[in-house]
């Protein structure tokens, strides 16, 4: 059995729930890499990340660089006489980070690569109408989740599942598949498969604001499937036009009705304390919106202070 030093890389609670698992299991690890703190909130205080708050409270050694090609982090790195690198949702290392350890450096992402490379692949799941998605480990080489599959493992996604739900469900079954590659590290009995690419492999590109904007012309099932994959964060949105006002709304929540109708596409329909906005092939429900400057709430709750226009719709 190899005695192994690890160091672990990641930033938000995704990464910090694998970070605990591994410390649970008893291994050693000598070294945390995360972002560096960063102002947010409406004070722009500095907050640290989720992964360097948990390590600080298990007394664990932290390192924040800003550039990973910086010759005294280098240093620092090389210093703690890791052995294995470990990283969960980071971001890209210079080879002369991932190839530094005896035993390499693996990634956790959260699909089944090849497919849904990129910067999200649990939202992009959901937004294609995927049923089934998984976790993988694999090393990391010079290009982006294209390295070596060493591990995968599949979940299914539920009908109504939102990217926060799947999130939740992959955090923890990709902490336990970090866990059975290290073992399998650790006894030197690792068997990786190269990745094959296709033309048809499906990308998590970042996701911008102009991707969150609901095109009410798709089908009811891409529009539904659009809002639960952009569910809790960053959220879709659409322009609403009630009477002479234009406003912006963001839906946190969303049902389908599968039904024929005659309304125009986007029209707003108020029906005993449910909005419903007409698509070509059924009726969306809104569940829960925003409005500017306020907090998200039910539907239903909104209704009781929010008049929509009888000609209101959505663009």
């Amino acid at each position: 059995m190899r005695d192994l030093r690890i160091i672990f890389m990641g930033t938000p609670e995704f990464a910090t729930a694998t970070l605990s698992k591994i410390l649970e299991e008893g291994y050693t690890i000598v070294g945390v890499i995360t972002a560096p703190d960063r102002p947010a909130g409406r004070g722009r205080k500095l907050q640290e990340s989720d992964v360097k708050k948990y390590a600080l409270s298990k007394g664990l050694s932290v390192l924040q660089p800003s550039n990973l090609k910086n010759e005294g982090f280098l240093s620092e790195l090389k210093a703690l006489n890791a052995n294995l690198q470990i990283i969960v949702a980071f971001r890209m290392l210079p080879k002369a980070v991932w190839a530094m350890p005896e035993y390499g450096t693996f990634n956790l992402h959260a699909s089944l690569l090849p497919d849904y490379r990129g910067a999200a692949p649990i939202n992009w799941a959901i937004i294609n109408g995927e049923t089934e998605t998984g976790a993988t480990t694999f090393f990391i080489d010079d290009k982006i989740d294209t390295g070596e599959i060493i591990l995968q493992e599949k979940i299914a996604i539920a009908e109504n599942d939102t990217a926060g739900t799947l999130h939740d469900r992959l955090m923890y079954l990709g902490a336990d598949l970090v866990v059975k590659t290290i073992r399998q590290i650790e006894k030197g009995s690792v068997r990786t498969e190269k990745q094959k690419n296709t033309s048809s492999l499906k990308i998590a590109h970042k996701i911008h604001r102009e991707t969150c904007e609901i095109d009410w012309s798709d089908s009811l099932e891409a529009i539904h499937n659009k809002i639960r994959g952009l569910t809790p964060y960053p959220a879709a949105w659409t322009n609403l036009v009630n009477g002479k006002d234009k406003i912006t709304l963001k839906i946190y929540g969303s049902s389908k009705e599968k039904i024929a109708h005659d309304e125009k596409i986007g029209k707003v329909l108020v029906d005993n304390k449910v909005v419903k906005i007409a698509v070509k092939n059924g009726l969306i429900h809104l569940l829960e919106i925003q409005l500017p400057g306020k907090r998200k709430m039910k539907t239903q709750d909104l209704l009781n202070g929010f008049k929509f226009d009888r000609n209101a719709i959505v663009t």
